[in-house]
């Protein structure tokens, strides 16, 4: 695991994501380096609120 945390730094110390630099991403912790993967590529985040398309309880 230690091996793809490494990789993941690798990436984005060299292609931050925008508002971050390289040395934000040196300095963020295995946790903190996992959470932001793991937003930066998650598809619809919001898909399972409430309020889908046209369907309502009131």
């Amino acid at each position: 695991m230690k091996s793809n945390i490494e990789e993941l730094r690798k990436k984005y110390i060299h292609n931050p994501p925008e508002g971050m630099t390289s040395m934000d991403i040196r300095n963020m912790s295995e946790d903190d380096l996992l959470d932001m993967d793991y937003f930066l590529n998650e598809d619809n985040l919001f898909d399972d609120e409430a309020g889908v398309e046209g369907f309502y309880i009131f």
